[in-house]
């Protein structure tokens, strides 16, 4: 257990490697019942939102908004090590150069080599297995979460936008995701 601003947690890692220094993770509030639908949220590593509260994205933001629902219905973050969309933090940070000499996030990605999102789901799925999840309310703007988990053993009950009021920082950053990848942002 770990004690958070938004409550207590439980801590799980995952890896197939038990020496693996990055592992993904499962934030369990301490009132979490799978026998019931679980608001969950799957969140992917954003060093740079997360951690550092950058504005380029809305990355930290939707974090803590996550937590602050899980704590207050007993639910989960599943916490996935694909920084970047799946491309890591160097190639990250070589987009935004990129995306500051004008180009957009998905753009950049293309640029570089990389698919626009190369991230994938399926450890997500195999955590809320582990752990006895078979109902889930998503908080998501993403259609390819929600595609992946209707895709699996795991049904959606509901989704849960999770709206971030844009800054100038990341205006155009929303609004490609938006009209690019099909975010929905209601």
């Amino acid at each position: 257990m770990i004690p958070t601003p938004w409550g207590e947690f439980e801590m799980i890692a995952y890896s197939k490697d038990p020496v693996d220094k990055m592992p993904h993770l499962a934030l369990v509030h301490k009132n979490f019942d799978p026998s019931k639908p679980v608001h969950l949220r799957i969140h992917s590593e954003c060093m740079t939102g997360d951690l550092f509260g950058s504005h380029r994205c809305d990355c930290g933001e939707q974090l803590v908004a996550s937590m602050e629902i899980a704590a207050k219905k007993g639910g989960v973050l599943v916490y996935l090590r694909q920084e970047g969309r799946g491309i890591g933090l160097i190639n990250k940070l070589k987009a935004y150069n990129l995306q500051d000499q004008g180009m957009n996030t998905l753009d950049a990605n293309i640029h570089l080599g990389f698919e626009v999102d190369a991230r994938a789901y399926g450890l997500a799925i195999e955590i809320m297995e582990d752990l006895g999840i078979r109902e889930i309310h998503l908080l998501t703007n993403n259609p390819e979460k929600i595609h992946a988990v209707e895709d699996s053993t795991v049904k959606v009950i509901s989704r849960i936008p999770l709206v971030i009021q844009a800054k100038k920082e990341n205006q155009s950053y929303l609004d490609a995701k938006k009209k690019f990848m099909g975010h929905i942002f209601d």
